[in-house]
């Protein structure tokens, strides 16, 4: 004999979907977002809860409301992620598509591996946002740490304060922009020209993120040098 799932609460004249954590088992709420679910979501009561609405291929809207642990919204497609709270590590991993936005801070590895879609973190990211990222579009509202955007291979990354140390190392042809300071680049990352293609680029980006006032004229463009996509035995010591 199968389980049952619980049937979520809904309120039918709105098709919102509400789940309590605190009553409703993780793997429950997660086994319902998966399935032939349409409309808005509320998660209350996380209470920094793993793998909160990981997994989600469908246009759904769902706000998290409260803090949440790792791996929130991983392997998202195609759903809107609200996250009224901090986020742990790696929130928003893998993703394909959609939209995650984090209204606090965000741990390590925010964004990793992504492929698409839109990370948005208004505070602070730690180490490693967007490690090996390959094509989604991360705008952080405040600092990231150190090793942001390593092996970094597509995609566009927006830093409205400053970077640590390490910043693109070893990166290919994902974009950097950042307003702020940067303590040091990783290896093979250069400052580059701001052509107007790349101002109307992060103008859209900021716009999209909620920070359309921001003068793009105040970030700094970072990229790929280019010298070591291929092996020499001059650049050694870089690898």
């Amino acid at each position: 004999m199968t389980d049952t799932i619980a049937a979520p609460e809904v309120a039918a004249e709105t098709n919102l979907h509400s789940f309590d954590l605190s009553a409703t088992p993780l793997r429950e709420v997660n086994a319902t977002l998966h399935g032939p679910i349409t409309g808005e979501v509320l998660i209350t009561n996380p209470a920094g809860a793993h793998s909160v609405a990981a997994g989600v291929d469908a246009p759904l809207v769902i706000t998290i409301d409260g803090h949440v642990g790792y791996y929130a919204a991983g392997m998202n497609q195609q759903a809107t992620v609200l996250i009224n709270g901090n986020a742990g590590t790696g929130v928003a991993e893998n993703m394909m598509s959609g939209t995650v936005i984090v209204e606090g801070n965000a741990s390590q590895s925010a964004g990793a591996t992504a492929h698409g879609g839109l990370l948005v973190v208004k505070g602070d990211a730690a180490a490693r946002c967007g490690i090996s990222m390959k094509g989604v579009d991360i705008v952080v509202g405040g600092d990231v740490g150190h090793n942001s955007a390593f092996m970094a291979q597509a995609g566009r990354m927006v830093v409205r304060g400053d970077a640590g140390d390490g910043l693109g190392d070893s990166i290919y042809e994902t974009r950097l922009y950042v307003r702020g300071s940067v303590a040091s680049l990783g290896a093979d990352c250069v400052a580059k020209p701001m052509r107007p293609e790349h101002i109307a680029e992060l103008t859209a980006l900021l716009a999209a993120a909620g920070f359309g006032d921001d003068d793009p004229g105040e970030y700094t463009r970072y990229g790929s040098a280019r010298t070591l996509y291929h092996f020499a035995v001059d650049n050694a010591s870089a690898y």
